[in-house]
């Protein structure tokens, strides 16, 4: 038996595996039927809807490692809150990230934390991504995580 808030949660958690795999299809599939909202620290918002778009966003700005296809990060997610009524066709929820990262030359630490502020909406298939909206707000050392500043 399934419940809401425990598959609203595991697709939060789906997408930081996905990110830190290096998994970018897996990642932009999430929102086939949705969209990210990239918030910047001057507050401008980029929208991108559709895998198709998520997966260029995502594909022009993380680095993946030759070894093994990933950015060697660690998304840890925390602080999730879901507000969910049941039986409901939508939900909300928010949460924080703190981007751990290492490579060779790179010794481990933190190098961005961000809050998210999702929208989901439920389908015959289950629970689905509607909207993510990521501000940044802590910026550490990018330079080996993204292929371009933010």
């Amino acid at each position: 038996m399934s419940c809401d808030r425990c598959d609203i949660k595991n697709l939060i958690y789906q997408y930081a595996d996905y990110i830190d795999r290096g998994d970018l299809d897996g990642a932009a599939a999430m929102f086939s039927d949705g969209k990210v909202i990239a918030a910047g620290t001057d507050g401008e918002e980029n929208e991108f809807a559709g895998a198709a778009a998520v997966h260029a966003l995502y594909s022009a700005f993380t680095r993946l490692y030759p070894d093994d296809g990933s950015p060697h990060t660690l998304h840890m997610t925390t602080n999730v809150v879901t507000e969910v009524q049941p039986g409901a066709a939508s939900a909300s929820a928010s949460s924080y990230a703190v981007v751990f990262q290492s490579v060779e030359d790179f010794p481990l630490q933190p190098v961005i934390g961000v809050r998210y502020h999702d929208k989901f909406a439920r389908s015959e298939q289950g629970w689905r991504f509607a909207e993510r909206k990521i501000e940044s707000h802590l910026l550490g050392d990018l330079s080996r995580h993204l292929l371009q500043p933010l």
